[in-house]
């Protein structure tokens, strides 16, 4: 049985599937290949707690987690409206090619939808091509505002 749920950040089990699934993440090539760090596994869900624009979606398959969307409200200024951006959308190994990535996807439309949002964002590896066809399959595309000026990219500067 599969069951997709909104986390509730005060119950002991959905924040250890939540640790687990992001370390699940880390460890993976798309993730970066290392472990959490001790102070994420420790901080985390008291720091997701804090923020009232975080959401988190959970999958389940036989009780057991086996996905998660991590995702952050922002805003568009062009449309005046909310965005939600899915920050962070794993499935663990084990479970990965039951579509449960597009039910996560389908979850964070519905919040977005709830929440009056004009748009669903998400940023994906040029090398993932497995992510990008799911992707693609729940309607999602690369960005642009003038196909002369190319794509958006999405760029980092490291502060710590």
């Amino acid at each position: 049985m599969q069951e997709i749920v909104i986390a509730d950040l005060s119950l002991p089990s959905h924040a250890s599937a939540i640790i687990y699934l992001l370390n699940e993440y880390a460890k993976d090539d798309m993730g970066g290949g290392a472990k959490l760090a001790d102070f994420v596994k420790d901080n985390l869900v008291a720091e997701l707690r804090k923020r009232p624009a975080a959401h988190v979606i959970l999958a389940f398959v036989e009780g057991a987690p086996a996905g998660m969307a991590i995702c952050f409200e922002g805003f568009s200024t062009f449309a005046c409206r909310p965005l939600l951006n899915v920050h962070d959308l794993i499935v663990a190994q084990p479970y990965r090619g039951r579509g449960l990535s597009k039910l996560l996807l389908a979850k964070a439309e519905e919040i977005a939808i709830e929440l009056g949002c004009c748009k669903l964002t998400l940023e994906v590896l040029e090398g993932n091509a497995v992510a990008q066809a799911a992707y693609q399959a729940c309607g999602f595309a690369g960005y642009q505002l003038d196909p002369k000026m190319g794509k958006a990219m999405f760029w980092q500067k490291r502060l710590a």
